[in-house]
């Protein structure tokens, strides 16, 4: 069942390699011997939820196992598998051999033992849809009445079930309950606790976690985006250890931009407002929306890093280091106990709720720029008031 090719791709970042073209997968292999490990021992499930952050390679891993099922799954000979078929040779690593005809057709988007269900295009707008409809579930129930013609295995990849509606749901629940022999059903999951239980109690899960400043820069330059080994870490902890967060900030000079917001911020002492006014006339000049969403983002992450480091009082545990230069005095100033935690927490969910609230009635980029980092001043006055 192939793809519609000239589609806009919700699951791609633009400029880089689609998830189905990523020929390595770094940092996740645990999850990979995870899945070898249970075809080893011959409990094969028929749907698998993998489960993690955004931009970890879920979905290159979802990939990565269809194609080892379209082309070695249980069925040629030895010992019996999951449904009774005989078992091959079991794979020892989930990297396609050179030259691998399934994996040039799934590249192609043209594997017929190949289902993708994902958000499509409305025809009418010609933007893609915020969800999966049943339809497209009907679609792949039809796929899956359809006998493959040698006999081998097929695949399915749910890119992400988080997206589905409540009748796409059902209805894919229904598939779950029934499989068909020689299927493999991969559902990609962002925010698994959103899912029906009935639905994850019926997959095996594979937990991929936020990949590490090493395995990151490695994904980078497989990606095609290699960055300097000083914006490694840095990158690494802006991205929350995500590839697809990382390729969007290292193609807007994140790691630099957000230097640039902790200066704003004056060591905590005030925002300059020299530098408030630039960024502000900055995001307001034509053509300035990718630099007005990245603005918005690395803000809202920046107050949400000082939160964390007033609660926990400490720089342990993920994310932790400093992101930017100045970050660690700033931190020092204004986020140092609980107090100042709850005004950083309330005052990173009203910048949020201003932020779209900005967004939805097309507010002026720069007017809402200058009212968020006068708020944020205020909230700095009232933090050295409780350090």
């Amino acid at each position: 069942m192939s793809e519609q090719a000239d589609q806009p791709e919700p699951d791609r970042v633009p400029g880089h390699p689609h998830p189905r073209e990523t020929r390595r997968l770094f940092g996740q292999e645990a999850a990979e011997c995870g899945f070898l490990a249970a075809w080893a021992e011959g409990r094969l499930h028929h749907a698998w939820l993998l489960r993690g952050p955004r931009g970890v390679g879920k979905a290159t891993l979802a990939y990565r196992i269809a194609r080892a099922l379209i082309s070695e799954g249980p069925g040629a000979a030895g010992s019996a598998g999951l449904f009774g078929d005989a078992v091959p040779a079991v794979p020892t690593s989930l990297d396609p051999p050179e030259g691998c005809p399934v994996a040039t057709r799934i590249r192609a988007q043209s594997e017929p033992h190949l289902a993708v269900l994902r958000r499509t295009v409305n025809e009418r707008t010609g933007r893609l849809r915020t969800q999966i409809s049943v339809d497209e579930v009907r679609g792949v129930k039809r796929f899956l009445s359809l006998s493959a013609p040698d006999g081998g295995w097929r695949a399915v990849i749910v890119d992400a079930a988080d997206e589905m509606n409540a009748s796409a749901a059902n209805a894919l629940l229904k598939v779950l309950e029934e499989p068909p022999a020689r299927t493999g059903l991969l559902l990609v999951s962002h925010s698994p606790a959103a899912l029906l239980p009935t639905i994850r109690s019926r997959c095996r899960t594979l937990d991929l976690r936020p990949l590490d400043p090493e395995a990151l820069a490695a994904a980078l330059a497989e990606a095609g985006a290699p960055v300097a080994a000083a914006e490694a870490g840095p990158l690494a902890i802006l991205a929350g250890g995500s590839v697809g967060e990382a390729l969007r900030l290292a193609a807007g000079g994140g790691v630099a931009l957000y230097g640039n917001l902790v200066a704003v911020h004056g060591g905590g002492k005030g925002i300059e407002r020299s530098a408030m006014m630039e960024l502000a006339e900055q995001v307001a000049g034509r053509d300035a929306e990718t630099l007005y969403d990245l603005v918005g983002r690395l803000t809202l992450t920046l107050l949400s890093r000082l939160a964390r480091r007033a609660a926990t009082g400490g720089e342990t545990g993920p994310g932790s280091g400093e992101a930017g230069p100045g970050e660690a005095a700033l931190m020092a100033a204004v986020a140092r106990n609980p107090a100042q935690a709850a005004l950083w927490a309330e005052t990173a969910a009203r910048v949020a709720a201003a932020t779209a609230h900005a967004r939805a009635v097309n507010l002026n980029p720069g007017q809402t720029i200058i009212d968020t980092f006068l708020d944020i001043d205020a909230t700095l006055a009232r933090a050295r008031g409780a350090a």
